[in-house]
């Protein structure tokens, strides 16, 4: 058992108690348990084991019970009771944008509506369109809905493998037989989706590797068992896939397996012109030609080296100039996680955060960053507990006092007051201008109307950008990778209306939205906009989502010059204050 394990119970058990109707105070309790589980700073498995749990704020004396029997038997008599009254598949519904427990509840009840297959079939038969609360239109974009995940079906999240990625690698750089491991792919490269893991190991004994890869307690099916490659899948169907190669042999066989299949052509057209031969074990002159015979090459660097090319990083190998910017010698210097300073949209329990502002603020302050901005909803996010005016206010009041105990204490720490404030459909704010000016930063976002026209929301989001307050525009287009598509808006209108008035652009890393997408910051760059790389934190452990906004940065080919958050702290006090100033 893991702690996911446990949580993911909880949280499932929840779900089947909001279809069952059962008291929302107890539906809750079980959300909470979920969260703490996941948060827990300790070994919450072997505390639940042991029977340890009391005192820990959020799990209850039956909840501690309960994950005492999950976590020494494996198994909870009340989850298995309770899911027997439903079908296995009723899950499934949940992963239908737009479908929460109370549709899921209607479907299944008036419909007996348990799966999407049944669910797509009840729609195409009219039989949704006529239920309390549906009608035509939510069950045309529910048909929408379900045609968006049959699209993306077999694709995962980078946020959802990277716990894989680590767990697999971890595993074979512990078998002595391994002497370098490596994940490829479109993980490496940072892509927001991927299909599957590929994985590289260089070893003297290819087959003790691959039974070791095989025989672990994480594979569900083995879907091939060979000397040098083996597939697997893992429980929630990712399938993972082994190389080995000779030592000699890794950089040409990193390259090749990491990919992107349009660059890796571009780099074999690139030998062949000087006359060799490149695949994926080695590079050997051509059959004819009078190239001499290459070194090995111990790195990725060599090979690319004896290209004529300055070394490209992994996350810009998708054929879109980096070729002939190596060539010329004009690569950027990539962004790195340890250039951040700070970050600044991040939400707390004021509104629908799961950690207080000084809990946000430690866990900050134990990343080594200078600055934390707390952002919590405004006002008409009312599904989030948005702020009204007078919370908001006490809000600043507490972080001014916090600021003051870190400035009496020596610490240079700063915590920054600001909103993640609505954008309303014309594009006005939640917020009127006065308090919008005691705020230390606005965070302007869509949370609704999120299907007016291209033109309309165009308009609406430049509107936003043009007022003196709005220092960033959040998660800019909306989308959630595999579950929502991104609403319709001209991204180089807003790009240069951003342009024009100072305005920075979010790169949400939170795992699920990675918004602004890599493709457009080359653009935005150009045009001189600004990045702010945010985690859209709801808790101390999604501070960490920013590895994964570095990994975007780095595939948009940012620099820390293009990031706002790399500047230290004296440096971005100023830079906050800026766009009002111009205004």
């Amino acid at each position: 058992m893991t702690r996911e394990d446990l949580a993911d119970v909880l949280e499932n058990i929840a779900l089947l108690l909001e279809l069952k109707g059962e008291n929302p105070f107890k539906i809750r309790a079980y959300r909470t348990g979920a969260e703490t589980v996941m948060q827990y700073p300790g070994d919450i498995v072997e505390k639940a084991r042991l029977g340890e749990l009391e005192g820990i704020k959020g799990i209850g004396d039956a909840l501690q019970q309960k994950l005492h029997e999950l976590a020494s038997t494996g198994k909870l008599g009340f989850w298995e009771k309770l899911r027997g009254e439903f079908p296995e598949t009723i899950f499934e519904l949940f992963d239908v944008q737009g479908l929460g427990p109370k549709k899921v509840k209607a479907l299944y009840e008036e419909l007996g509506i348990a799966s999407i297959a049944a669910l797509k079939k009840a729609c195409e038969e009219g039989r949704v369109a006529g239920l309390t609360g549906f009608g035509q239109k939510s069950a045309e974009k529910i048909r929408e809905a379900i045609a968006f995940l049959e699209t993306n079906a077999d694709r995962f999240r980078l946020g959802d493998v990277a716990a894989a990625v680590e767990m697999i690698l971890d595993s074979l750089k512990s078998h002595p037989a391994c002497l370098r491991a490596e994940v490829g792919g479109s993980f490496r490269r940072g892509k927001e989706t991927v299909h599957d893991l590929d994985f590289l190991v260089a070893t003297g004994d290819p087959q003790a590797v691959m039974d070791h890869f095989v025989g672990q307690a994480w594979v569900k099916d083995t879907i091939a068992h060979g000397r040098t490659k083996s597939s697997i899948r893992l429980e929630n169907g990712l399938q993972c896939d082994l190389r080995a190669v000779a030592n000699d042999e890794w950089a040409c066989a990193l390259m090749y397996f990491t990919g992107s299949k349009e660059h890796n052509v571009a780099i074999r057209g690139r030998a062949n012109d000087r006359g060799y031969t490149l695949n994926e074990y080695r590079l050997a002159p051509r059959e004819g030609s009078e190239a001499k015979m290459p070194p090995v090459f111990g790195e990725e660097r060599d090979l690319y080296a004896f290209l004529g090319l300055d070394y490209i990083a992994p996350e810009l190998r998708e054929n879109g100039g980096e070729i002939e910017a190596a060539a010329a010698h004009t690569l950027p210097r990539l962004i790195e996680l340890e250039n951040l300073r700070g970050t600044f949209h991040n939400h707390t329990t004021a509104s629908d955060g799961r950690n207080t502002v000084p809990e946000m603020a430690d866990a900050a302050r134990e990343l080594g960053l200078q600055y934390l901005g707390i952002a919590d909803h405004s006002k008409s996010s009312f599904q989030a507990n948005g702020l009204d005016e007078t919370r908001l206010r006490a809000q600043i009041a507490e972080i001014r006092d916090l600021n003051r105990r870190y400035a009496d204490e020596g610490e240079t720490f700063r915590l920054f007051a600001g909103s993640e404030v609505d954008i309303h459909k014309d594009g006005s704010l939640d917020y009127d201008e006065e308090l919008l000016a005691e705020l230390d930063y606005v965070v302007a976002s869509v949370h609704n109307a999120m299907t007016l026209p291209e033109a309309e929301m165009t308009a609406r989001l430049i509107r936003a950008a043009e007022s003196p307050h709005v220092t960033m525009l959040g998660h800019l287009t909306g989308r959630l990778l595999l579950q929502r598509e991104p609403y319709a808006v001209d991204i180089p209108a807003v790009i240069e209306a951003c342009a024009d008035t100072g305005t920075w652009i979010e790169l949400n890393c939170n795992p699920w939205r990675l918004d602004l997408d890599w493709r457009w910051w080359r653009l935005a760059t150009e045009k001189g906009v600004k990045c702010v790389i945010n985690p859209d934190g709801h808790r101390v452990a999604d501070l960490h989502y920013l590895w994964f906004g570095i990994k975007q940065a780095r595939k948009g080919w940012l620099t820390r010059a293009d990031v706002m958050n790399c500047l230290p702290l004296d440096a971005i006090e100023e830079a906050l204050g800026a766009k009002r100033k111009r205004g």
